[in-house]
């Protein structure tokens, strides 16, 4: 039996049940395969369905704001995958009068699809015989076939698209790469691989050689850059605060208190960085200062660590450019920020 056919017989008696497989709608498709690029399918169900109930059409997306686009997205992290969906789908709207191309190179031209995410919107919609290659499919590949090529490489993917698409060939390009993926998730999975039940371990190169545990092949990591955020988190008896909107990075468009970024961990904040920081949004000289947490709160990002203090500035005027502490819950933030708003109601 070929590979392939064990792959979908397989599949047909072991996929998990997700509500994007009960569909071939593109729009929905490419919604559920943004939100899976950085997240467990069981946690991406959750998100699919807020954001589908929140807006269940291409046109719907295309209509709101980026704001409520942000603020549905609320929590989920890595924002740009919103700020994305909310660009191409107005493009959509607008170039294709609503509706999805279903030529690939038009997708791969749309803001965050790539050859991953079109490939799975043509093969799964339309039919068309364009290779899904994930991580989980990666690995599959790497093992069966002893492919030693790094997989986190620009130059290790034409390798792979190349083999998959040479595997889906003469068969249902949706339904075998959905397998593959699904393959790598539930049984080729990274480590204890479940072998000894294995419908491809006769003819798996890891496998007969002993080598699963090495394959698939990555090179160095890159370094972790480590970065320091102080908020300064200005208030009054008038439940009156300041936020801004982040213009640049991994929270551009989202709200955050001002925030100086500084070399180290600050023990100790001076009043002239108060100041300093504050300086463009109101006029203070009189103020108490204090600090929220105890330790730097740390959010851990692909390649970046960042440690979090938020500095508390109590002051008794009025504040300039304010907004009051109950409308917070109106303004899309990263998470971190999201925790601590709900605490700072109640400071």
């Amino acid at each position: 039996m070929l590979i392939q056919t064990k792959l979908i017989s397989w599949y047909l008696k072991n996929k998990r049940t997700f509500p994007w497989r009960k569909t071939k709608d593109p729009y929905k498709i490419w919604v559920s395969e943004i939100i899976l690029q950085q997240t467990r399918a069981d946690t991406g169900v959750l998100y699919y369905n807020k954001f589908l109930k929140k807006f269940p059409t291409l046109n719907k997306l295309a209509k709101s704001t980026e704001q409520e686009v942000l603020k549905a997205w609320e929590g989920f992290g890595y924002y740009s995958r919103a700020r994305n969906l909310f660009h191409t789908a107005c493009k959509i709207f607008e170039e294709h009068g609503g509706k999805f191309p279903s030529d690939f190179k038009t997708l791969k031209s749309f803001r965050g699809i790539g050859d991953y995410t079109a490939s799975a919107i043509v093969s799964i919609c339309f039919n068309v015989s364009e290779g899904v290659v994930d991580g989980n499919v990666y690995r599959l590949i790497s093992r069966i076939f002893g492919i030693r090529d790094a997989i986190n490489l620009y130059s290790s993917k034409r390798k792979f698209k190349e083999k998959v698409n040479s595997l889906i060939k003469g068969f249902d390009p949706g339904l075998l790469n959905q397998a593959m993926m699904e393959f790598g998730a539930l049984q080729c999975v990274p480590r204890k691989p479940k072998c000894n039940i294995c419908p491809l371990k006769r003819v798996c190169f890891s496998y007969e050689n002993n080598q699963t545990s090495l394959l698939p092949f990555k090179s160095e990591k890159k370094r972790i850059k480590n970065r320091f955020f102080n908020f300064i988190v200005c208030h009054n008896s008038y439940k009156e605060t300041i936020i801004e909107k982040r213009e640049t990075g991994i929270w551009k468009n989202l709200y955050q208190f001002p925030l100086l970024e500084t070399k180290n961990s600050v023990k100790k904040m001076s009043r002239v960085q108060i100041i300093d920081v504050l300086k463009k949004y109101c006029k203070i000289e009189e103020f108490t200062l204090s600090k929220w947490n105890k330790k730097p709160i740390r959010s851990i990002l692909s390649h970046q660590q960042i440690e979090i203090d938020f500095w508390v500035v109590k002051i008794d005027e009025h504040l300039e450019g304010f907004i009051n502490k109950e409308n917070l819950i109106n303004y899309p933030m990263p998470k971190v920020l999201q925790n601590f708003r709900e605490k700072f109601f109640l400071y």
